[in-house]
């Protein structure tokens, strides 16, 4: 194996949960709501899948169904993919469904894997390029600096920079180019069997759960390289 490519959320990060987001947004507002009316509302947006790194909407609505489909191919069609399912949800004020959005860019929003640093610095220690591609609509590399993993990731490749989705294999080539790595001895890890699963010769999918409920899913991946499964933690 001379390199890795991982996906980033539910895979290296998790989003918090639907009810911290909208929390935190309110806060930072100024904004109260009584609390089964803010866990009503939280319920409520994510049903309708508007958390991003969250779980499947229930229903994509007909008039966003294209948008939808094309979420991660740009900046806009990705804001407008889920502000558009955010404000299927009344919320006190319009304005807090830009801020909700404005949100999921923040580090705070996002805990690392446990296993997380463990495995990048291992990697890295190694010398096995690591790349982070994912379908996304905005710029993750604040968060991995905020957490102090930037220093272990060599490239990263985004969906909405590139303006085509995984499993598209346009994305996986140029993870492997800007990695100078041969994609047979690529490792792909994450949480997607449709957009991860086909992406190199080998495959590592985990479960996009909690962070809590998910501390040692990507050690697998040092048993691939050999002398790293008993490196420290």
């Amino acid at each position: 194996m001379t390199a890795v490519l991982f996906d980033f959320s539910g895979t290296l990060f998790r989003i918090e949960s639907t009810e911290s987001w909208l929390r935190a947004v309110l806060e930072e507002a100024g904004r109260d709501l009584p609390e089964p009316e803010l866990k009503e509302a939280a319920r409520a947006l994510e049903a309708a899948g508007a958390l991003p790194g969250g779980v499947e909407p229930v229903r994509v609505p007909e008039e966003l169904a294209g948008v939808w489909a094309r979420r991660d191919e740009s900046a806009e069609l990705h804001r407008a993919a889920y502000t558009g399912m955010s404000r299927r949800v009344p919320l006190p004020d319009p304005d807090l469904h830009d801020a909700l959005y404005a949100r999921l860019m923040s580090p705070a929003a996002w805990t690392p894997y446990p296993d997380a640093r463990r495995v990048l610095r291992a990697l890295h220690e190694r010398g096995i390029g690591v790349a982070v591609v994912s379908n996304i609509g905005w710029d993750p590399r604040p968060v991995f600096r905020a957490h102090g993993l930037d220093p272990f990731v060599d490239a990263y490749v985004l969906s909405y920079e590139h303006g085509v989705q995984k499993p598209d294999p346009r994305l996986f080539s140029v993870a492997c180019a800007a990695l100078g790595a041969d994609p047979r001895r690529t490792l792909m890890v994450g949480d997607s069997r449709e957009a991860d699963g086909g992406a190199a010769a080998l495959g590592c999918l985990v479960d996009h759960l909690p962070a809590a409920d998910r501390p040692n899913a990507l050690l697998p991946v040092l048993d691939l390289v050999p002398g790293l499964a008993s490196d420290p933690a």
